[in-house]
C-alpha cells in the first residue's frame, strides 16, 4: 500500500502584504531579517560578512526553489529495504531533471551566485546546472546619478532553452544592472527561458518599479524592502499603497537604510 501522506506536500511562502503585484515576494522571516540586520550593521566585518551572506542566500534560494520549481512522485528504497520490503520512501520530491542557471553579476553577485549554483547542484542533475558570469558597471551622468548600465564582458556557457535563470544580486537599488542583464539573456542568448527569478537581500520601490515595468514576467524574491527616504505618511502604509511617494535611494543611488555598497564590503575593496 502506498502512504498518501507525502503525495502533495504543501508549501506556503511567508510573505509581507504589499501592492506591487503577484510577481514580487517580500519574504517575512524574523530569523533572516535578524541576520540581514547584522550583515548591514556598521560594525560587522569580514569574515562574518561572507558567512552571513552564505546563510542568507542558502535560505533565500531554498524558498524560491520550494515555491517555483516542479516536483515529481518518487519511490526510493531506504537502507531498511534489506530488512523489509516496506523500506521505501514514497512521495513528492523536487524534479531533478530541470535546467537551471545561476548568473553571477560581478562583483556583489559573485558569492551569492556560487551559493546558488552549489545548492542547485545538490537537488538537480548537475549536468543540467551551470553558472554564467557577467561584468557590469554603472553609467553615471555629470552629477553622478545612475543613468544606465554597461556590460563589460561575459562568460555564458550555452543556451537558456527551458531553463530557470536565477539572478542572485544582493542589493536591488535602481534595477538598472539587473534589467540590462535580463534583457541580454532574453535577446542575445539562444532559447526560451522557463522562468526568470531575481534573488535579492534588499530592494527599493524604485527597483521594483524598474523590474516590473521592464520585465513583468520576472519573479522577485527579496528579504527586505527599504524605503527610508519616503515622506512620513508612507511609513504607515503597505508597500506599494503609495508607490509614487516611496523612495529608498539617496542622491548617489545608494539604498537607505541599506547596508552600504555590498560589493565593496564583501570584497574589502572600496573602489
Amino acid at each position: 500500500m502506498r502512504d498518501t501522506l507525502y503525495e502533495n506536500v504543501p508549501y506556503r511562502l511567508s510573505e509581507q502584504r504589499h501592492f506591487y503585484g503577484p510577481t514580487v515576494h517580500l519574504v517575512g522571516n524574523p530569523y533572516l531579517l535578524s541576520l540581514l540586520a547584522k550583515l548591514c550593521a556598521k560594525e560587522t566585518q569580514q569574515p562574518e560578512v561572507n558567512t552571513l551572506v552564505r546563510t542568507l542566500y542558502a535560505e533565500l534560494v531554498t524558498m524560491a526553489v520550494n515555491q517555483e520549481f516542479p516536483r515529481r512522485q518518487a519511490s526510493i528504497p531506504t537502507r531498511m529495504i534489506e530488512h523489509t520490503p516496506r523500506g521505501i520512501y514514497q512521495g513528492e520530491v523536487l524534479d531533478p531533471n530541470v535546467r537551471a542557471i545561476s548568473v553571477n553579476i560581478a562583483r556583489a553577485g559573485t558569492l551569492p551566485s556560487q551559493v546558488t549554483y552549489d545548492l542547485l547542484n545538490t537537488i538537480l542533475e548537475p549536468r543540467l546546472v551551470r553558472q554564467d558570469h557577467i561584468i557590469m558597471s554603472r553609467e553615471l551622468d555629470a552629477a553622478e546619478h545612475v543613468v544606465g548600465s554597461n556590460i563589460g564582458g561575459s562568460k555564458i556557457g550555452g543556451d537558456v532553452d527551458g531553463a530557470f535563470v536565477l539572478f542572485p544580486d544582493p542589493m536591488g537599488a535602481t534595477g538598472s544592472s539587473l534589467s540590462t542583464a535580463i534583457k541580454m539573456y532574453k535577446e542575445k542568448v539562444p532559447g526560451t527561458i522557463r522562468k526568470v527569478i531575481c534573488l535579492n537581500l534588499i530592494i527599493t520601490p524604485e527597483y521594483v518599479k524598474r523590474i516590473t515595468t521592464d520585465h513583468p514576467d520576472a519573479l522577485v524574491f527579496a528579504l527586505r524592502l527599504d524605503r527610508g527616504l519616503s515622506p512620513p505618511e508612507v511609513f504607515t502604509t503597505a508597500p506599494g499603497e503609495l508607490w509614487e511617494k516611496e523612495r529608498g535611494l539617496d542622491d548617489r543611488q545608494y539604498i537607505v537604510p541599506g547596508g552600504g555598497g555590498m560589493g565593496e564590503v564583501m570584497n574589502n575593496a572600496y573602489v
